[in-house]
């Protein structure tokens, strides 16, 4: 089971922004965080994405992550807010066959070039 995520992020407080609209659909908060230095969002049952100042000036690297959302329509809104919020498309939301027979999911980049996705998948019982 994964605890956390964190990615260095070249502008915390915008990227606190882009974040916070983004989750909104998906019903993630700020857990804590301190302006300028990094931010942890709560995605639920102990699960943190944190968001960081890089500590040198290294070039940032690039990063994937996806976000389980409750429902198609969640994975839609997320790509709504998302591109509102000023991410760029990776990827319209859809059905995603080649993962698993439901899988529908988006893909954006967010300020800093980092692949993310909400998904959803449907397990047939």
């Amino acid at each position: 089971m994964i605890d956390h995520v964190t990615i260095s992020v070249s502008d915390v407080e915008l990227s606190r922004k882009f974040y916070e609209a983004a989750f909104r659909p998906l019903g993630y908060k700020i857990a804590f965080g301190e302006e300028g230095r990094m931010w942890a969002f709560d995605l639920g049952k102990g699960f943190l994405f944190e968001i960081r100042s890089p500590k040198t000036t290294e070039a940032l690297t690039s990063f994937h992550i996806a976000f389980r959302a409750e429902s198609q329509l969640k994975v839609q809104e997320f790509y709504e807010a998302a591109l509102q919020a000023g991410a760029r498309d990776n990827g319209a939301p859809g059905s995603r066959p080649q993962y698993t027979e439901n899988y529908y999911a988006c893909f954006v980049y967010d300020p800093d070039g980092h692949n993310i996705e909400a998904m959803f998948d449907k397990w047939e019982s």
